[in-house]
């Protein structure tokens, strides 16, 4: 195949392992080929700049910022750019927000070599790629009242193993202020303990450990 008409990607990860995987595997393809690897965001913001790829694919959690931001400072430059998040992480919340800042297609690690490859033809061809268990995930979700970011901001520091009192004087509120978002935290989440409330909220990628 001409060289000109292959889809040119470009992979942005963290884990070497997973770049060479990604790369050999696209390498194999006779549609296809990477033009560049980038483990950090900002090296995956200044490959974009330089190689304007067909496609980027992005893993979220990345060293120096989150894939979602980067892929959204890229779309700031570039909004027809099409980048596929590729990600270890179900948490619905993470998805909402990679879909609202742009991303063409969501795809877990999990999945299929396969479906990888039938993701990048996809958006290649203008369509999106969200795996049909993906928007089912996030449909069972979308009813769910979304935690405040000061609600957000409190759960992480409860992650992070304050008291109420060490968290109190942090946002300069009372403790009684504190415990109230807790309650309005739980609530929301159908949490009983705050050590539910945290583990529901790493598993949706509201809050990070």
């Amino acid at each position: 195949m001409n060289e000109q008409a292959k889809i040119r990607v470009l992979s942005i990860d963290d884990h070497p392992l997973v770049r060479e995987g990604v790369a050999a595997l696209i390498n194999d393809q006779r549609d296809m080929k990477i033009v560049g690897q980038a483990s950090t965001g900002r090296d995956g913001i200044k490959l974009f700049r330089e190689h304007q790829p067909d496609i980027a694919l992005m893993d979220v959690r990345l060293p120096d910022m989150s894939g979602i931001d980067a892929m959204i400072t890229i779309r700031s430059e570039f909004p027809e750019a099409r980048v596929i998040i590729v990600t270890s992480s179900e948490g619905d919340v993470e998805m909402q927000r990679a879909l609202e800042g742009g991303a063409r297609g969501y795809m877990l690690k999990s999945m299929p070599p396969a479906e990888l490859l039938d993701a990048i033809r996809k958006v290649h061809a203008g369509k999106k790629a969200i795996p049909p268990e993906i928007a089912a995930h996030l449909a069972n979700h979308l009813s769910d009242e979304a935690l405040t970011s000061r609600e957000v901001e409190i759960l992480q520091q409860v992650a992070e193993g304050n008291r109420n009192r060490d968290i109190a004087e942090r946002l300069f509120i009372s403790e009684g202020t504190v415990k109230v978002h807790i309650k309005h935290i739980m609530e929301k989440l159908g949490a009983h303990d705050r050590t539910q409330a945290i583990t529901i909220a790493v598993r949706r990628g509201i809050i990070h450990l």
